[in-house]
């Protein structure tokens, strides 16, 4: 009983950590997307009003783009789900000896004997056969399926946050420093996405820091400078 509750335990704390993994990681896509928006328009002019227009309409369709696209990879992975749990429903209706089999060979394959094997596979389907091999051999729990709704409102949300770092960076701030003020904004919010990435992830800090950065401000560099030359040609 103790060994099932840690299992259930485990499989929480990793969906949980998964979900603020995607939620942070959504965060520094509204970063980078918005600023480098931003920076390319800023380039091209500097006029509050059609810096605000540019970013919060990209703000507002990054963060519906990754809500939907969210909501369409969790259905699809969600329906698979479902169907895998349905067959494996029909094959322990239609042949619950063999599936028995099955799943004591799975617990043979991580070196236990045959005999221990089977009376544990035995022990575990007495009360729930189909949640013993859901969780043997996909660890799927039936009754805690991720949310489509859920991940695309989860998406939606992370996204809108990190946009809104560089969009009230920009419009907040005097002309002379729009530049300045908001490259410092999202530097700072990159640190810190960075940093929270790489601890849910159990990754190395400061390699997962310096990339975002990086790759964040190459973006900003390389959108102001198109704004720029494309600006200075128009006018």
């Amino acid at each position: 009983m103790q060994d099932k509750l840690k299992d259930t335990f485990k499989l929480t704390q990793n969906n949980k950590l998964n979900s603020l993994r995607a939620a942070v990681l959504g965060a520094n896509d509204g970063i980078v997307s918005t600023a480098g928006l931003i920076f390319g328009v800023a380039g091209a002019v500097n006029d509050r009003g059609t810096i605000f227009t540019a970013g919060l309409a990209g703000l507002v369709a990054g963060a519906i783009s990754m809500a939907v696209g969210e909501y369409v990879s969790v259905s699809t992975q969600r329906d698979s789900e479902r169907a895998f749990i349905a067959r494996e429903k029909q094959l322990l209706r239609d042949d619950p000896d063999g599936q028995l089999d099955d799943l004591a060979k799975f617990y043979e394959k991580k070196g236990v004997s045959r005999a221990t094997a089977l009376q544990f596979a035995k022990e575990l389907t007495a009360d729930d056969p189909i949640k013993a091999h859901l969780d043997a051999e996909l660890k799927l729990d039936e009754n805690d399926l991720t949310s489509p709704v859920t991940a695309g409102m989860s998406s939606f949300f992370s996204f809108t946050a990190g946009a809104l770092v560089p969009l009230l960076a920009a419009v907040l701030s005097p002309d002379e420093y729009r530049i300045k003020f908001t490259l410092i904004a999202v530097v700072f919010a990159l640190l810190l996405t960075g940093y929270y990435s790489a601890k849910f992830g159990g990754a190395n800090k400061r390699a997962a820091i310096i990339r975002v950065i990086v790759g964040g401000v190459i973006a900003m560099a390389v959108t102001y400078a198109i704004g720029y030359l494309f600006g200075s040609a128009i006018s």
